[in-house]
């Protein structure tokens, strides 16, 4: 399947362009220090409310070779069915949370993902994209 191919509703920039938008109201309106699970809901709904397609706390399986195995995995938000959003609310992002992003990527089959982490003064410095 190539890239383009893989576009629904709307390309990945106006994906994440909301995704963004709608976190920086979610930002201004709690502030930071929250737990994540309220960012989640917080995030969820403001998508939702834009008329995005959400799924909460998807379970990704671990492939290895022919067997799966259900660890426990889950992506915080699936958006449109396309981003992998993965929130966090912590003093420094540290270099396993990208490590985490990727690995949700790869094995649900995702190209695109945002890491945010709300426990920022400017949600902007607390925002990563990765594409695979």
């Amino acid at each position: 399947m190539y890239f383009n191919e893989c576009f629904s509703k709307m390309d990945y920039n106006a994906i994440t362009e909301k995704i963004i938008g709608a976190a920086i109201n979610v930002h201004k309106t709690l502030g930071p220090g929250m737990l994540e699970s309220a960012y989640r809901r917080c995030l969820a709904y403001e998508l939702e409310q834009m008329g995005l397609e959400v799924q909460c706390e998807v379970a990704v399986p671990v492939v290895y070779k022919e067997i799966k195995l259900d660890c426990g995995y889950r992506i915080d938000l699936l958006v449109e069915n396309q981003v992998i959003v993965e929130l966090k609310s912590v003093d420094a992002f540290h270099p396993v949370f990208e490590a985490q992003v990727l690995t949700y990527m790869r094995f649900a089959n995702k190209r695109l993902g945002l890491l945010i982490n709300f426990k920022t003064n400017m949600l902007k410095n607390g925002i990563k994209r990765y594409i695979l």
